[in-house]
């Protein structure tokens, strides 16, 4: 099937915003350029999605310190330290505070290195509350561990995150820092670091998911990980199944779910969301292992070769119109973005691609969730099983 010819009326903002607006989203109207943005009533707050499943979502920061690897950047005696956000079904949720996506201070450094205006907008809060207790039912829950894209950071797949835990998964995500928007305890914010000879890439993301796997082992245990000792919330020591760990990942991210399912075992599946695949998998995964392509497709030499070294299950879809960010918040943030900052048609399309965000929503509620039922709670899903009437843009590539 060919790819769907670009229509610019429904392409237009105005196209795109009643399409986000489909996807249950408060769209912030009335801004109409960047001039205006300052205005008095402060910044408009964007919005993110509520997740469709049954439970409420919590969500606690944590700050690991892995004492066997070397800071990559300063050396010793400094050690590797991340940031990573547990996020879970829970209870009683009314009293905590809805957590932010990205701390207003990283929110302007990201707008500020893509050319935007800082401070044009406030971030959006999430589903998740602030350490509500977690929800138990007698059984330990699943593990999916999310890890970002190059110059990304941890909250940029949040719809998808928080979809997962509003249907009884925990989520682990992590800041790959020096190559993340991320915040520490002690106040400290850095940014991607894009100039110089220093760099990290998809091995270096891979490098970091063993010691953060060991943490969710402590958490399973009833220890608590946080280099720091904060409280953890009540109920989230014990409730993981380290057996069943699943992990997914964007672009750099990506290719490190592929290269964390090869050096450990620990991880019993893995989705790749429109990963390069670079540097090129030379090993076979017996795993199963799912492909969402978009731009870099099986026509890249580095994803066939993937393609071709996957053993166990395996499948590979492709939304029509699909971009790189279109399985990503920045599929229904950034037309919020254009409404506010006065962004051209030109502009929004090359963002997010000819995909509708609504589509793109519920692409990104649907599939992943259904993957992760298959392989680790091991529930048929026939969502994976071939073409669907109720996503007709998504194909299965043979």
């Amino acid at each position: 099937m060919s790819a769907p010819q670009i229509d610019r009326a429904r392409l237009s903002r105005r196209g795109v915003l009643t399409a986000a607006l489909a996807a249950g989203l408060t769209v912030p109207f009335g801004v109409p350029g960047r001039a205006a943005a300052g205005a008095a009533a402060g910044p408009p707050r964007l919005v993110l999605p509520a997740p469709t499943g049954p439970f409420p979502v919590g969500t606690v920061p944590l700050h690991l310190v892995d004492r066997s690897r070397p800071d990559p950047l300063t050396g010793p005696p400094h050690h590797r330290e991340l940031m990573a956000s547990v996020w879970y079904p829970a209870r009683d949720v009314a009293r905590y505070p809805r957590a932010e996506w990205l701390p207003d201070a990283s929110l302007n450094a990201l707008l500020t290195q893509n050319e935007f205006p800082p401070d044009v907008v406030s971030t959006p809060f999430t589903a998740g509350r602030s350490g509500a207790p977690v929800r138990r039912s007698g059984e330990r829950l699943p593990v999916v561990v999310f890890s970002h894209g190059a110059h990304g950071h941890r909250f940029e797949y949040t719809t998808v995150v928080q979809e997962l835990a509003s249907h009884g998964y925990v989520v682990v995500t992590v800041d790959h820092t020096y190559d993340a928007f991320t915040g520490f305890p002690d106040g400290r914010i850095l940014e991607p670091l894009r100039d110089g000879d220093f760099f990290l890439g998809a091995r270096d993301f891979a490098d970091d998911i063993p010691f953060v796997l060991d943490c969710i082992e402590d958490l399973a245990a009833g220890r608590n990980p946080d280099a720091d000792h904060r409280p953890l919330p009540a109920g989230l020591r014990g409730a993981l199944d380290p057996r069943r760990i699943g992990m997914f990942g964007w672009s750099k991210g990506a290719t490190a779910t592929a290269w964390t399912m090869l050096a450990d075992r620990r991880v019993r599946a893995g989705l790749a969301i429109d990963a390069p695949m670079e540097p090129l998998v030379e090993t076979d995964l017996d795993r199963p292992f799912m492909l969402m392509t978009a731009e870099f497709t099986r026509a890249e030499e580095p994803v066939a070769q993937c393609w071709s070294h996957l053993k166990g299950w395996r499948l590979n879809i492709q939304a029509d119109g699909a971009s790189h960010r279109s399985y990503c918040d920045y599929e229904v943030l950034v037309p919020q973005l254009a409404a506010v900052v006065g962004m051209s048609d030109e502009e929004l399309l090359g963002w997010i691609g000819p995909l509708e965000p609504s589509r793109g929503l519920r692409i990104q509620q649907a599939y992943p969730l259904a993957f992760f039922d298959q392989h680790l709670r091991h529930r048929r899903q026939r969502l994976l099983e071939g073409p669907s009437r109720a996503f007709p843009e998504v194909r299965f590539i043979p």
